[in-house]
């Protein structure tokens, strides 16, 4: 299958950008988060790797939870439907939360999730992501903190996948239309 095939992927930003980034990032959570605890929660299932990576670089008091929710239903474009599929067993009252993307785009999801968080009563709730693709923004959405802000590519690998594969690639790249990997 096409989509399986990792010659197909150009890489956008290799392993050793991806660690120093996630290193940069953790130092500066660390700062802006002294003396609290922080509740971290990946989003799952494309946040994984970037949520490891990061969480080894927060030098904190640290819990961490995972949720999962649904926009793409396969294919490479939201539906615009949000469906919470697995909910925190962590209770965010009172908590600083810092809720951990792999990717903002049309800003959907980030925004349902941002405010679920928010009404369940957290302390604080700020958004981490990796890539913040703002040409595909369709609701306004703070991402305080980005690992990187990326043109309107379809991204794949470091978690972020195409029909669930892909995932697994350890570097972030472009998907190369089939005449593009001809060419090369």
């Amino acid at each position: 299958m096409l989509h399986q095939d990792p010659s197909r992927v150009a890489c956008l930003f290799s392993a050793e950008t991806l660690r120093d980034r996630c290193a940069a990032l953790g130092a500066t959570l660390t700062q802006d988060y002294a003396g609290r605890e922080v509740l971290a929660v990946c989003v799952l299932r494309g946040a994984i790797p970037f949520f490891a990576d990061l969480v080894r670089h927060i030098d904190l008091p640290l819990v961490c939870d995972t949720l999962a929710v649904s926009s793409y239903e396969g294919g490479t474009t939201s539906t615009g439907r949000v469906r919470l599929v697995s909910d925190l067993r962590e209770s965010v009252e009172g908590r600083h939360v810092l809720l951990v993307e792999d990717i903002v785009d049309t800003g959907l999801t980030a925004r349902f999730l941002l405010q679920l968080i928010e009404e369940r009563g957290a302390a604080s709730v700020e958004l981490v992501s990796l890539l913040d693709k703002p040409a595909r923004r369709q609701v306004a959405v703070d991402v305080r903190y980005v690992g990187f802000t990326i043109e309107d590519h379809f991204v794949v690998g470091y978690g972020l996948d195409l029909d669930q594969r892909l995932r697994n690639l350890p570097y972030v790249g472009v998907l190369r239309s089939p005449s593009e990997n001809a060419a090369s």
